[in-house]
Parts: structure tokens; C-alpha cells; sequence
């Protein structure tokens, strides 16, 4: 099922996003359709083909250009060229409105200033239909859809005060002044352009994050040629294999691998690591991190579509175009959001003339409630707080990829912990068994080719020669008990008890003890056995992550219940849990298992996030409730969580859960004022309390008031 992603023009509030989504979704073709008003985007999961659902949008009465169809530095212009525009409008409308704001002041203050009553409909009509024309057609495009927008109550809102002031120029003619309600019109439509330029600033505050990142990505590289000299070309025409060549101070373009030269690499900006990391031949590199003071080659490991970096920007894009769960309900208000106002607005002006009052009055409490009634701040609500936090997480390295996971992370009150890399360095050391050089190159050669932290803690202890070290004649893995192979001839196992235990290899009472001695002091123990007989026991040491205990009490501290699950043996498992400050301990917990344990807390009434970083840790994150991956872990690990975690630290779980938080009851707080806002400003516009132009300021500020208080969550930090 292909993913198409769109840019939408002519948006203004929720049932525009609304009325996108179902044009979007009435194509053939299309599973499900969202529309991102914060973000001006469309998310589209089907079959349809582009031109089917860019024509869609274009009968809706609104733009859409699919974004890999779009040339950036163009897009980018013409939406500066937009905004100019609307600028221009600003100020033509400001200034115009000095002479009707005036002849309001005046009134107020008992002095008696008109303009001629033949001048104010001259001075009206370049506001109301030029600067207005943007509400004026939104409202046709309305209608032609059967679709209510915030155009439609603005239109008609701003057209009734104006078609109704001039009816009485030309029935009354001068007996019209101090009757006239222009002023009314105009300084709706300058107020209302006023705050959705303040709301396209904000909005583009909030996405900040995303342009930061496609920021980072430099237009051209260095590469080095064939015959050892430099060429400067297009960072598009980069392949994997080259090599480039990164100056002190510049971004590294692509990811790669070191092959020359030493430095001090800035990844902040894109995992959010906020101490260099030392670089040297042979180590991965991050494209758009800043290189330090040394030059570095770079061999290209992953360009375009392919890095980090674009699968960062992507993730990121595709959870600020997500939808919470609570904004399910706002678009059933907003679908009759505007239909009710319409209602109100005509009841209000029968109840005015019924009580008796002139049509004057009526017509001025009608045109009130359809302007105070906006459903913009209803629309705002949710995906700009998204937007904000989504992008505020993003650069403290926490990348939230689906947005139904905040809402889950509210409700989190079980946090368990893989040991093995997630809370230990996952970097252990053979700290006993090593003196065995045999035995230690028999444990090298059955694990040729594993990436096993274990693996690799006895590849960096053996001295020798591994290059010339032989392959396994046979191979076979035993999943969470270890492996078995013939090396020269002889029938070798290496694993835990388990595994001895399938190979019927007895273990003496002193090797028992021995054992027990390791594991009670933390250490993994791995047991090696030769045609049938224990060869030798390997004693593998694993430290806890520098803060691991810090964060564990952080996390306790907050009333979370804390566990962790470890395929390791119940004494060495136990010995970390101790150190760390951990009650709930299950051990010797096989890969296939991790899952079970985590639906036994669930069952048991339970909301639990899992964090973990291994192949073997998916199960489980996937049947958590929020599972977080650990950054430096499996790819398939990362692919089963909601949550990464670009670095290694456990200080972002509980900044993960913090972020979640603050984020959905960001939504709330947005989504509580923008329905009491309507509460309360419905009635006293209709009762007569509020003007036209007071009620024009009031909805304009009530969505930038939302999407400033969104703009809050930029601040945080983990």
C-alpha cells in the first residue's frame, strides 16, 4: 500500500481540514486520508494515483502538490510570495480602517465626528472584496462542498454588515450616518488577516524542528577521485562507496565510515548528544554532524532516501501529521461546528425582532455570533501541541513516531527494562576463563560472524590472529540457550545451563560453586563443552550505564513500579537489579518469552512501557502498552517501538514519558479554552453584548492565543 504525502493551500480552519479529508477519501483507491491544518498537510494510505487525488482537492476548492514532486527552494518562494501578498492586503486594510477606527473613538468618547456617509462604502469595498476576496471564495468553495469553514461565517458575517449599510446609503442617504455599520466589516477582515498571519508565524514556530533538520544536509561534498584529487559535486550525486573528504567545522553529508584521519564529532542536532564524540578509522559517522578540528575521509555507507537523517525527518513528519485520539472527537464538533453557528445566528435575529428591537439591532447581534463563532481554535488545538512536541522531543534525540503513543504514555505506570545494553553498557568484558587460550580460540571460531555483545567480548580477549582463524564446520543456534558447531573435528557447545543440560554434559559440584561464585557477583556465565564434557566456564563482566541508578530512582520517585527482564542467569540478574534499586526481577527469560512477561504485569491490571535494544527485545516492545527503543539497538528493534531514543541514555525515558505528558495535556488545556471560548462568547454575542469588531478581535486572537500556548512546548528540554 503506497504512502503519498501532499501539501494543502487555502486552509484556514477545521472544517477546511475536514472538508480536504473527505474529498481526499471519496477517491478511489485511497484506506485512510488525515489532514494536518498546523502543518498544511496531507497524509494519504492507498492505491490512488496523484492527479485522481490532487484533482479531488481542487474541486474541494483548495491547492495540493505532492511534496517529492515539489522543488523546495520553489515551494519556499512562492510561499514568501503568498505571504507578501497578504501583507500588502494588511497594510491596504490597516490603513483604511484609521478613518472608520477613529469615527469609533470618537463615539466613545462623546464627540461627534462622521465621515460622509458617500465616503465609507468607497473606503469599505477595497477591504471587504479585495483584501476579503480569500474569505468570499473559501465561502463559495464552501457551499459547492456543503461543507461549513470559518470563510463561510466570515464571509457572510462581513457581507451582511457591509450589503446591509450600504442597502441604507442608498434608501436614506445622509438621514444613513450613525447608522451605518462599515466599520463593523472592516476591521473584522483586517483583525481576522491580522491574526492568521500571527498564526502562520506561530504555526511555522512550531515545525521548526523539521526545517532544522533538512537544514542540516549541505547542498555539495568534496569527493575524492580515482587518481587521489578532490571534486567539489552535488550531494545528490553522492553513491555509496565514495570517498569524501570533511574539513574542520563543516557537516558530514552522508553516512559513513571513518577511513582516515581523527576528530571530535558535534551530533547534537541530530541525536541530541550533547558531548562531541571521539571519531577515528573505522567508526560510524552521522550525516549532518558537525566535524571538529581534524580532517576526515569518509567512506559514503548510506546517502538519499537512506540516512539517518532522512529517516529521522520522515519519522518525525509522519507523527506531526498524525492524529491524537482525542481529536476523533473534535472533528465530529467541527463537522457541525458551523451549521449550529449558522442556526444560532438566524435564531438570535428572529429572537431580536420578536422582543421588539429594529432590524438594525438584529442584523448587528447576527453578524456577531457568526464572526466570534470560529472553529479555527477547535482545529489548532491538537496538531499544533503535536507539532511542538513532537519537534521539541526530535532534538532532545527522542524520536515519537506514532502519536497515539503519548497518549498511552498518560496512562504508564509499569516501566520494564531489558539488562543487557538497555541498562548495562551491553560492552562486556571476560573477566574469568581467559587463560584458557584453546578453549577461548574454540569460543572465537564458534561465534565467527556473531555481533553478540557476548561475541564480541571474547573476539577482543583472544590474542591471536583472528583473520586465520577457520570457520565452524557446522553451526546451529539454540535460541536463549547458545550455540553448538564442529571445530577440528570436535562437537562444541557454548551456552548457559540450559544448553549443557540439552547436551547432557554433566557439571561437578566444584564447577557449580564456581558458577554460582561469578553469578553472585554480577559476572554472565557461559559454559564451553567439548565432545560431551565441560571444557571450561567463561565468566563475562557487564556494568551498569553511568546514571542507570539515578534514573531508576528519578522513575520511582514519580510512583512508577520498576522491573526488568533479562535472559541472564536469576543471581547475576538480581546483582544489577540490586545495584540498581530494582524490585521486580525475572530472569533467565528466553527471547520468545520477554513478550509473555510483559502481558502477565498487563493482565494483572497494568500499563507498561518496555525499553529495550535488541533483536530479541521486539516481541515484548510491540505487545507493551509504549515501547521505547534504545538508539544503538537492532534495526528490527527500532522498527517494532513508537518511541526511539537516538542515543544511548537513559535519562530520555523518563523525559520520554515527561514530553507524552506534558504534550497531551497540552492538547487538553488548548482544547478546553477554545470550547469554553465558544461558551461563553456565543451567548453575549448574541445577547447584544459583544460588536462586530470586538467579536472579530476576540476570534482571531482565540487561535493565536492556542497556538502561542503550544509554541510553550518548544521550550522544554529532557
Amino acid at each position: 500500500m503506497a504512502i503519498q504525502e501532499f501539501d494543502i493551500d487555502g486552509m484556514t480552519c477545521a472544517g477546511c481540514a475536514k472538508t480536504v479529508e473527505r474529498a481526499l477519501s471519496s477517491v478511489r483507491g485511497v484506506k485512510q486520508a488525515t489532514v494536518n491544518l498546523a502543518l498544511e498537510r496531507a497524509h494519504v494510505e492507498g492505491d490512488a494515483s496523484k492527479d485522481d487525488l490532487i484533482a479531488a482537492v481542487g474541486r474541494a476548492g483548495y491547492a495540493a502538490w505532492r511534496r517529492e514532486d515539489i522543488d523546495p527552494d520553489e515551494r519556499a518562494a512562492a510561499v514568501r510570495a503568498e505571504t507578501r501578498k497578504t501583507w500588502l492586503w494588511l497594510g491596504l486594510s490597516a490603513v483604511l480602517s484609521i478613518p472608520f477606527l477613529l469615527q469609533m473613538i470618537f463615539m466613545v468618547l462623546g464627540l461627534h465626528w462622521m465621515m460622509p456617509y458617500w465616503l465609507e462604502p468607497l473606503l469599505a469595498a477595497p477591504v471587504v472584496f479585495g483584501a476579503g476576496f480569500r474569505f468570499h471564495k473559501g465561502a463559495l468553495h464552501a457551499i459547492r462542498s456543503r461543507s461549513g469553514t470559518m470563510d463561510l461565517l466570515v464571509s457572510i458575517g462581513t457581507g451582511t454588515a457591509y450589503l446591509y449599510s450600504l442597502w441604507m446609503v442608498l434608501d436614506q442617504g445622509s438621514h444613513a450616518e450613525g447608522h451605518l455599520y462599515f466599520e463593523a466589516a472592516v476591521v473584522i477582515v483586517t483583525l481576522v488577516l491580522f491574526g492568521k498571519q500571527l498564526e502562520a508565524r506561530a504555526k511555522a514556530g512550531a515545525s521548526e524542528a523539521i526545517r532544522g533538520l533538512m537544514a542540516l544536509r549541505p547542498d555539495t561534498v568534496r569527493r575524492e577521485t580515482e587518481t587521489g584529487g578532490e571534486e567539489t559535486v552535488s550531494i545528490d550525486d553522492v553513491a555509496v562507496g565514495n570517498i569524501l573528504i570533511v574539513k574542520s567545522g563543516e557537516r558530514i553529508p552522508v553516512d559513513g565510515r571513518v577511513v582516515g584521519g581523527d576528530s571530535d564529532v558535534d551530533e547534537s542536532l541530530v541525536t541530541g548528544e550533547s558531548v562531541p564524540v571521539p571519531k577515528g578509522k573505522g567508526d560510524p559517522v552521522i550525516g549532518g554532524a558537525v566535524n571538529g578540528d581534524g580532517l576526515l575521509r569518509i567512506e559514503a555507507t548510506a546517502v538519499g532516501k537512506d540516512t539517518t537523517l532522512s529517516k529521522i525527518t520522515r519519522l518525525v513528519e509522519r507523527a506531526q501529521s498524525g492524529k491524537a485520539p482525542v481529536q476523533k472527537l473534535v472533528d465530529r464538533v467541527s463537522a457541525v461546528f458551523v451549521p449550529v453557528v449558522l442556526v444560532i445566528a438566524v435564531v438570535t435575529f428572529a429572537g431580536w425582532l420578536i422582543a421588539g428591537q429594529e432590524l438594525e439591532q438584529a442584523i448587528i447581534a447576527a453578524v456577531s455570533v457568526l464572526v466570534i463563532a470560529c472553529p479555527c481554535a477547535l482545529g489548532l488545538a491538537s496538531p499544533t501541541a503535536i507539532v511542538a512536541g513532537t519537534g521539541a522531543a526530535a532534538r532532545a534525540g527522542i524520536l515519537i513516531k506514532d502519536v497515539d503513543a503519548m497518549e498511552r504514555a498518560m496512562g504508564i505506570d509499569t516501566v520494564l527494562f531489558d539488562k543487557t545494553g538497555t541498562l548495562t553498557r551491553g560492552r562486556p568484558e571476560l573477566v574469568s576463563g581467559g587463560d584458557d587460550e584453546e578453549a577461548l580460540r574454540h569460543a572465537v571460531i564458534l561465534q565467527r560472524g556473531s555481533d553478540h555483545p557476548l561475541a564480541s567480548a571474547f573476539r577482543k580477549a583472544f590474542a591471536g590472529n583472528q583473520d586465520a582463524l577457520p570457520s565452524p564446520q557446522s553451526f546451529r543456534n539454540h535460541s536463549g540457550e547458545g550455540i553448538t558447531g564442529t571445530v577440528d573435528g570436535r562437537a562444541l557447545g557454548l551456552g548457559n545451563r540450559a544448553l549443557m543440560k540439552r547436551l547432557n554434559v554433566t557439571v561437578s559440584a566444584a564447577d557449580e560453586s564456581r558458577i554460582q561464585e561469578l553469578e553472585e557477583s554480577g559476572s554472565t556465565v557461559v559454559l564451553l563443552a567439548e565432545d560431551g564434557k565441560l571444557r571450561a566456564l567463561f565468566g563475562l563482566s557487564d556494568t551498569p550505564r553511568d546514571g542507570a541508578q539515578t534514573v531508576i530512582s528519578r522513575l520511582k520517585d514519580r510512583g512508577l513500579r520498576l522491573g526488568m527482564i533479562s535472559g541472564d542467569s536469576a543471581a547475576a540478574a538480581n546483582h544489577v537489579a540490586r545495584l540498581l534499586g530494582i524490585d521486580d526481577v525475572a530472569a533467565q527469560v528466553k527471547p520468545d518469552r520477554k513478550a509473555k512477561t510483559v502481558r502477565t504485569y498487563q493482565e494483572d491490571g497494568r500499563r507498561v512501557a518496555m525499553v529495550g535494544d535488541g533483536i530479541n527485545d521486539a516481541p515484548a516492545l510491540v505487545q507493551a502498552d509504549l515501547g521505547i527503543a534504545m538508539g544503538t539497538g537492532a534495526e528490527i528493534a527500532l522498527d517494532a517501538a513508537p518511541v526511539t531514543l537516538m542515543r544511548p541514555d537513559l535519562d530520555l525515558v523518563p523525559g520520554t514519558l515527561e514530553i507524552c505528558r506534558r504534550t497531551v495535556w497540552k492538547i487538553r488545556q488548548n482544547l478546553f479554552w477554545a470550547f469554553i471560548y465558544n461558551v461563553i462568547g456565543l451567548p453575549l454575542a448574541a445577547f447584544g453584548y459583544l460588536s462586530p469588531a470586538i467579536a472579530g478581535a476576540a476570534m482571531a486572537m482565540s487561535s493565536v492565543s492556542v497556538v502561542t500556548s503550544s509554541l510553550l512546548l518548544r521550550r522544554w528540554r529532557p
